[in-house]
């Protein structure tokens, strides 16, 4: 396999989405410019039916590693997915079965063959699963892997040092997360895994025993993470059930975006398009100036996140459906009320409960008179016993607007 070497490529991918480097940029730089075929993954624990644009960061970096020649490996963590990683958390993350697993895992090859080309024969996209050398390890074993690190190592993670202060308690199995998640790369025999800042920790474990067991370097890259810089809050996040799914219907992906908070715009073109930084930079530049307001660029965002994963001509009716419904009737879509439910709730219980409707009579009335419309998918409400199982937002007589989250 051709081993695309261009510098101005290699500075333009090492430039973008990146926190940090481990060891260094310049040494994976080098490492880049050799003509070696590199092998490098990104792993992902199927803990919700979903991949969000979040994670979309990821693997658009892992796409163009792919386009310049090098071996890509998607890694499902079915077996770690099980134990929970702790990164990030203040508590003991909730641990799934191995039923759980595997029905989150049914459309996560089709969400991640969004942005990953994994029918490409030339070059052929590795899928792998953790349960299949996890699961052999003997505890002799995974005692050895445990040998490599020490517990004041573990203990260091910000996480826990706040649950430690805040008497909360911290399970020993939590500290063999980073083993087997650093085993993965010795498994593997992986030269570079690429994951969140959130994942530093796991990642290093993982150069820890790539060193120590193959006497050889692993590189670590970190991306960045989608985050308010305003209020340094996560934007997307599979444990809190928010963000952008890339399971989403087009207009509620294009929605979601819509409600994004201005701040954030310019990262997200950054993080999960694939424009140059040079238009991206150009586009800013024309917000900084006052001739481009900051809603039309947002809908240049929307419309770019919808045509990657649904294709330009949905693209294009999710925009105009935007428009005709919050532009032209003047309703401001991040001004709709919003309510939270379970997945599964009936409408008419909805909207009793937050007061849309007075009563059950008034709800029939308005079916009856087809004044209850589905703002996302365009379609007027007829059924009675309508069960909510997405995020949708409706219009409700002539002046009611709602929009039913799931928690």
């Amino acid at each position: 396999m051709k081993i695309n070497t261009d510098p101005k490529i290699i500075d333009e991918i090492l430039s973008r989405s990146i926190k940090t480097i481990y060891p260094s940029k310049e040494s994976l730089k080098t490492e880049l410019l050799s003509g070696r075929q590199l092998r490098i993954y990104v792993g992902i624990d199927p803990t919700a039916i979903y991949v969000h644009i979040g994670h979309s960061t990821n693997y658009i970096l892992l796409q163009k590693f792919h386009e310049l020649g090098h071996k890509i490996i998607v890694l499902i963590g079915d077996f770690t997915a099980m134990i929970g990683d702790p990164s990030d958390k203040t508590s003991l993350r909730k641990k799934l079965s191995f039923k759980e697993v595997r029905e989150n895992l049914k459309t996560f090859r089709q969400q991640i063959g969004k942005i990953v080309k994994l029918n490409d024969k030339k070059n052929p996209v590795q899928f792998s699963f953790n349960s299949k050398w996890l699961t052999k390890l003997s505890f002799g074993e995974v005692m050895g892997l445990a040998s490599n690190f020490t517990v004041q190592q573990m203990i260091e993670r910000d996480a826990f040092q706040k649950r430690i202060r805040e008497n909360k308690p911290l399970y020993l199995h939590e500290f063999f997360y980073p083993l087997m998640q650093g085993y993965d790369s010795v498994a593997m025999d992986v030269d570079i895994e690429i994951g969140g800042t959130d994942q530093i920790f796991n990642m290093l474990a993982g150069r820890i025993l790539v060193k120590n067991l193959q006497k050889r370097e692993k590189f670590v890259i970190a991306t960045t993470l989608l985050e308010n810089p305003a209020t340094g809050e996560k934007l997307m996040s599979k444990s809190l059930g928010t963000g952008i799914a890339l399971n989403d219907s087009p207009s509620d992906m294009y929605g979601k975006t819509m409600r994004l908070p201005d701040e954030a715009i310019a990262q997200c073109f950054i993080d999960c398009t694939f424009w140059s930084l040079n238009k991206i930079n150009k586009k800013m530049s024309t917000v900084k100036n006052g001739s481009l307001g900051y809603r039309d660029f947002k809908m240049l965002l929307a419309y770019e996140i919808v045509k990657i994963y649904h294709g330009e001509k949905k693209a294009k009716i999710a925009q105009e459906s935007f428009i005709n419904t919050f532009q032209k009737k003047e309703v401001d879509i991040e001004t709709i009320p919003e309510i939270e439910t379970s997945s599964g709730e009936l409408l008419v219980e909805i909207l009793l409960r937050n007061k849309s409707i007075a009563s059950k009579g008034e709800f029939r009335r308005l079916l009856t008179e087809g004044a209850i419309h589905n703002i996302s998918t365009k379609e007027r409400v007829t059924d009675p016993h309508l069960k909510i199982t997405n995020e949708s937002a409706f219009k409700i007589g002539k002046k009611r607007f709602i929009k039913i989250v799931i928690k």
